[in-house]
């Protein structure tokens, strides 16, 4: 991974620290409990329908995503891995930001893209020397041709886009993303409208 250097390069140095990254791996979901729990009594009724709207969109992609994945396995090249290398990072993104949106404070939906951006980059940043070691010339071709973020939709394989397997999708856990974002909608919805 590229070292990062500039002003931004502390805020590099913190999102790739080994053991802070741990002990948010195993808080994580206590700390989505307290997060929704601060969201709820936050909440106001006329940004829930927006936030679930941008949510939705999120999750859509994401349990795409999950069923299109077989990990360290087979490359992921169709559904929406098609279009770009990190589709997952980009509808988790969306899923967050919407829930955030509920509180309808814009400050921390800024906070939290300018967050996530730093989370997102380093992510990735680690990843991909992996999936070159687990990969190689398959994957360098495929990074030739994939955009990491931004889709070009220019020699996009438009026939592995509808791709969609739901044994890949339960071994991914993508009903359990799915149960609990409608959980999450539900409570929104009873606290906006009760």
């Amino acid at each position: 991974m590229r070292v990062a250097s500039g002003v931004t390069a502390p805020i590099h140095r913190l999102f790739n620290q080994e053991t802070l990254r741990r002990v948010l791996l195993l808080a994580r979901i206590p700390l989505m409990a307290a997060g929704c729990a601060l969201i709820g009594y936050f909440l106001k009724p006329e940004w829930v329908i927006p936030g679930i709207i941008v949510s939705a969109v999120g999750l859509l992609g994401q349990l795409w995503c999950f069923a299109a994945l077989k990990k360290k396995k087979v490359l992921a090249r169709r559904g929406l891995y098609a279009l770009v290398r990190n589709p997952m990072y980009i509808a988790r993104y969306l899923l967050m930001l919407g829930v955030l949106l509920f509180t309808g404070n814009l400050w921390i939906a800024l906070g939290f893209t300018i967050a996530y951006y730093f989370y997102m980059v380093n992510r990735v940043g680690r990843e991909e020397p992996k999936l070159l070691e687990v990969f190689g010339d398959e994957y360098r071709e495929y990074c030739a041709r994939v955009p990491r973020f931004v889709p070009s939709f220019r020699g996009v394989d438009w026939k592995a886009v509808p791709y969609f397997q739901w044994d890949l999708f339960i071994v991914n856990n993508g009903h359990w993303n799915l149960v609990t974002m409608v959980i999450i909608y539900s409570g929104a919805l009873y606290l906006a409208y009760r």
